[in-house]
């Protein structure tokens, strides 16, 4: 049986951040199975019976959704600019759910909401190499020595990338561009935009077709679906 941190099931409830769960313990507002709990740290089971003043706190039904995140949107539950953010389109979601990750502003694609906070952190761990599909416009035509470049990782910010998969999808010889689709596990910020300038092709549009083995099809920007159990139970074995 799982155990996990009293103040992180009280936020995960929605009754109070993470910090101030621990005030509200460490304060003795908190009881266990009837007995007031004032450690912090103390861990407790799916089946303990909690209360914050007196009152029991439920706990949410975990749920996980494929998002077609349009561009223009920020990937963060809050903005401080006032934009449009991920969780303004699920409104009608009776669940506070927060994005697995990110994408750019102006970059589409399939994105992950979730509130199940195990899974989001197996998957956003750096040892879990998940696969992500980007296809990109860019500048430019690649040459086989870039391509071969990219393939092997490439160098920005003094971070080396890992190895990537690459294919060239069109080539628009009038405009002087490509559509290339790269396949890369790693989630450095602006990475694919960096790993294309690292060989100097600057992107003009980028999108995410497929997270894992999940992909876009059925679905249209800014519609969003939720995953089948045994959908989200296959990505916790790829974590």
């Amino acid at each position: 049986m799982a155990l996990e941190r009293l103040q992180k099931v009280i936020a995960e409830a929605g009754i109070a951040s993470r910090r101030k769960a621990e005030k509200m313990i460490q304060e003795g507002r908190v009881r266990v199975d009837g007995k007031v709990v004032t450690v912090l740290g103390t861990k407790v089971d799916t089946f303990s019976n909690i209360t914050v003043d007196g009152e029991p706190i439920e706990r949410e039904s975990l749920h996980t959704y494929l998002f077609y995140k349009p561009r223009g949107v920020v990937s963060t539950v809050k903005d401080e600019k006032g934009r449009k953010t991920v969780v303004d389109y699920f409104e009608d979601v009776p669940y506070r759910l927060y994005p697995i990750g990110r994408l750019d502003y102006d970059t589409s694609g399939a994105l992950l909401m979730t509130n199940d906070g195990k899974l989001a952190n197996k998957l956003m761990h750096p040892k879990h190499k998940v696969d992500k599909v980007y296809i990109a416009k860019i500048e430019g035509q690649l040459a086989p020595e870039e391509i071969i470049a990219l393939k092997k990782g490439v160098t920005f910010d003094g971070f080396k990338s890992a190895k990537a998969k690459v294919k060239v999808l069109k080539t628009n010889p009038k405009k002087n561009t490509q559509l290339v689709q790269l396949t890369i596990h790693e989630g450095k910020y602006h990475q694919v935009k960096k790993m294309f300038k690292a060989v100097n092709h600057p992107v003009i549009k980028l999108s995410r077709e497929k997270y894992a083995f999940l992909d876009l099809v059925g679905l249209q920007s800014g519609d969003y679906r939720e995953l089948s159990r045994l959908e989200v139970d296959r990505l916790h074995r790829l974590s």
